[in-house]
C-alpha cells in the first residue's frame, strides 16, 4: 500500500521550474517509491545495479540519452562524475523536472552536485514517514508503540519484525556506508560508538565525553559524528543564541533522526520497557524532534530550528523563530499535565514576549493556558506544520 507522502507536492512543483531534482535522505525512507510513484513515465535506472552502474561510468552520455520523457536515477552517488554530463543535457535540453536523482547522502556528495549542477537542482531531504501521515491511513491507539517501532516505511509495508529489520539495517548501514564513507579499520568500535551516542540523544553533546567513553581520540568523535550526521542517522541541534543577557550554553544537542533506531540501539523493545526506562523523555523528545524537522523538510524550507539553555538551567527544548515572533516548545512525555511544565517557558517568555509558548505531552486533551497551549502530539504537529507552511 503506498502512503502518501507529504512533500509530493513540494516535489511535484519543483519538477516544473528545476530541470534536476534530487531528493536525498537515509536509506530506506523511501525515495525510491516515491519517485517512482510521482513520475511513472520516467525510466528508472537504479546504479546499485553492477551493470547500470558499468554503463553510467564508461559512456555517461548515451547513459543519459536513453529516455526522452526523462530519468529516474537511484543511488546517484554511486557515479558522482554523471552531474557534469547532466549540466551538459540539461543547459541544452532546457526541460523542468528532465531528471529525479536520488540517495543517500555521504561526504561532499551535495558539494559535487551543487558545483556541477548550480542554479539547476532543486534538492529535497526525506525522511521516514511522518506522523501526520501515518494518520492519514492508520488509526493509532498507542503512541508509544509506534515510538518504538520508529517510522521507516519497510517495517510497516511488511509487517516485519521490529529487532529483526534493525539488525540488518544496523549491518548494512555501517558495513556498506560507513566503508563507502570513510575508510574505519574497527567496525566493532564504531557501533559502539553509534550505541553510545543513543544514550545521549537529547543531550548536550560533548565530545571529550564520547572520545573517553568509546575509547577514541576528541577528532575521530567528531569525525564519527559528522558520518552519521551525513547518512541521516543523527542530526546536531544548534543553541538559541539571541542575547538575553544570560552566558548561554553553545554546544549543540545530539538527536536521533528515527526514535525506532533509537529504541533498538537501547533495549527498547516494548511498552512495558519504555514506561520505565530512564531514558524514557529523552526518546519522546527524540520522537518529537524528528516529526519537527519533518515538517521544514517536507516543504522544502531550510530548518530553522533550536534549542535554548543559560548558564542557570532555565531550557527551552525547542525554539523556531519567525518574523514576528518565537515560538517556544517544552516536550514532555508525561500524559497528565503538571504545573512545572511552564516554568520554562515563562522564564524564557519574560526575556523574549513576542513569544507562542507550546507544550506537546503525551496526553489527550488540549488547554489554552494563560502561559502556555498545551496540545497532544497530533494536533501539536499539525499546528507546527501550519506555522511551517505560512512561511512560504
Amino acid at each position: 500500500m503506498y502512503i502518501e507522502r507529504n512533500i509530493s507536492k513540494q516535489f511535484l512543483s519543483l519538477s516544473t521550474q528545476f530541470p534536476v531534482l534530487f531528493l536525498t535522505g537515509p536509506r530506506q525512507s523511501g525515495k525510491t517509491t516515491i519517485a517512482r510513484h510521482l513520475f511513472p513515465e520516467k525510466a528508472y535506472f537504479s546504479l546499485e545495479n553492477p551493470d547500470t552502474l558499468e554503463f553510467a561510468l564508461s559512456d555517461p552520455r548515451s547513459f543519459l540519452s536513453q529516455s526522452p520523457k526523462g530519468m529516474i536515477i537511484d543511488e546517484a552517488q554511486r557515479a558522482p562524475k554523471l552531474f557534469s554530463y547532466i549540466q551538459g543535457f540539461v543547459d541544452d535540453e532546457k526541460r523542468p523536472g528532465s531528471y529525479i536523482l536520488t540517495g543517500s547522502q555521504n561526504f561532499l556528495l551535495l558539494e559535487k552536485i551543487t558545483q556541477s549542477l548550480a542554479g539547476r537542482v532543486a534538492i529535497l531531504r526525506l525522511l521516514p514517514f511522518s506522523y501526520v501521515e501515518f494518520l492519514r491511513e492508520f488509526d493509532i491507539d498507542d503512541l508509544e508503540s509506534l515510538i518504538i517501532k520508529g517510522m521507516y516505511p519497510p517495517i510497516h509495508d511488511r509487517g516485519l519484525t521490529t529487532t529483526v529489520w534493525f539488525d540488518q539495517y544496523v549491518s548494512t548501514y555501517i558495513e556498506r556506508d560507513v566503508r563507502s564513507i570513510k575508510n574505519i579499520e574497527n567496525l566493532n568500535t564504531f557501533q559502539r560508538f553509534l550505541k553510545l551516542c543513543a544514550g545521549r540523544s537529547g543531550q548536550i553533546l560533548n565530545y571529550s565525553s564520547l572520545a573517553n567513553d568509546c575509547g577514541i581520540t576528541h577528532n575521530t568523535a567528531r569525525s564519527w559524528i559528522s558520518i552519521l550526521e551525513a547518512s541521516y542517522i543523527v542530526s546536531l541541534l544548534p543553541p538559541y543564541y539571541e542575547n538575553f543577557n544570560k552566558r548561554l550554553i553553545k554546544s549543540p544537542k545530539l538527536y536521533f533522526l528515527d526514535s525506532g533506531l533509537l529504541c533498538y540501539l537501547l533495549g527498547i523493545h516494548s511498552a512495558e520497557i519504555f514506561a520505565v526506562h530512564p531514558l524514557k523523555g529523552a526518546v519522546f523528545e527524540t520522537f518529537i524532534y524528528g516529526e519537527l524537522l519533518k515538517t521544514y523538510f517536507n516543504t522544502a524550507h531550510r530548518a530553522e530550528l533550536y534549542f535554548w539553555r543559560d548558564k542557570t538551567g532555565h531550557e527551552i527544548d525547542f525554539i523556531a523563530p519567525q518574523a514576528n515572533k518565537i515560538i517556544s516548545i517544552e516536550v514532555k512525555a508525561g500524559k497528565t499535565i503538571n504545573p512545572d511544565y511552564f516554568k520554562n517557558l515563562q522564564y524564557f517568555a519574560s526575556l523574549a514576549p513576542s513569544t507562542e509558548a507550546i507544550v506537546i505531552y503525551n496526553g489527550a486533551d488540549e488547554q489554552r493556558r494563560s502561559s502556555a497551549h498545551v496540545m497532544p502530539v497530533d494536533r501539536a504537529i499539525r499546528h507546527f506544520a501550519d506555522l511551517t507552511t505560512s512561511l512560504t
